[in-house]
């Protein structure tokens, strides 16, 4: 009930962003298109809250490693970042990456087995390191490199945006339409960010009277995470071989 109301509430603005985009392309000046831009935070946010968009991604790195909360949502922003910002790149520079079927519309199968390759590198560094270093410290960088690579995969609805200004020669709207987007994107991956770092926070607080357990339990996470991030890339790049 909650996902069709999600789905309802994109198509509402969809259809109201091709109005604007029609009635701009038809000279109707900018007023009546930038009173309606903010709705694109309201569109990126719904739409980041469906399948997809690497949240469990985000959540289970998260979890594993020991970021901070101000480290969490920089990984978060840099994922959001990426996101949108492929997309935007795909529909002006490299189109015919994106796959026209129509069950895949608006998927990169390459960028998107890049996207699960560097993953998976990320989670056997993650899990070699729980396996065989009794402290893992997770880089900033590492954080970022994550963000980026899980946002490699474009969001569809920016890639259907942005062809639909180019469609009606508006592309300035549509990557107006896109950065706002991109910020509801990022708040509700931040939201995700934020809730598992408190989590493991929260495991942490409750074990921190046995530093032994503690030290073995944040392995294990880690480890954990890593083999997560190997199993969905070694799935997704088996998949790509096996349709290829």
């Amino acid at each position: 009930m909650m996902f069709q109301q999600i789905v309802d509430v994109q198509r509402e603005i969809y259809l109201a962003f091709a109005g604007h985009i029609k009635e701009f392309a038809a000279g109707g000046g900018w007023a009546s298109f930038l009173a309606f831009l903010p709705m694109g935070v309201v569109f990126g946010a719904v739409h980041a809250m469906t399948p997809g968009h690497s949240k469990s991604v985000l959540a289970t790195y998260l979890a594993g490693s020991s970021m901070k909360a101000h480290r969490a949502l920089l990984v978060s922003l840099a994922l959001s970042f990426t996101h949108v910002t492929t997309a935007v790149l795909i529909a002006l520079l490299a189109l015919p990456l994106v796959s026209h079927s129509f069950v895949d519309a608006g998927s990169s199968p390459i960028l998107e087995v890049v996207s699960r390759g560097l993953l998976g590198i990320i989670g056997l560094w993650m899990l070699v390191s729980a396996l065989f270093r009794h402290d893992h410290l997770h880089a900033e960088g590492e954080g970022l490199l994550v963000g980026i690579a899980a946002g490699l995969v474009p969001c569809p609805l920016t890639l259907f945006v942005m062809t639909f200004a180019m469609i009606h020669q508006a592309i300035v709207t549509g990557l107006l339409f896109a950065i706002t987007m991109m910020m509801g994107v990022a708040l509700t991956l931040s939201v995700v960010a934020i809730l598992a770092v408190l989590f493991r926070e929260r495991i942490s607080h409750l074990m921190r009277t046995r530093p032994l357990l503690l030290a073995s339990v944040s392995r294990t996470t880690g480890g954990i995470a890593g083999a997560v991030l190997v199993g969905v890339a070694a799935v997704e790049i088996s998949n790509w071989i096996a349709t290829a």
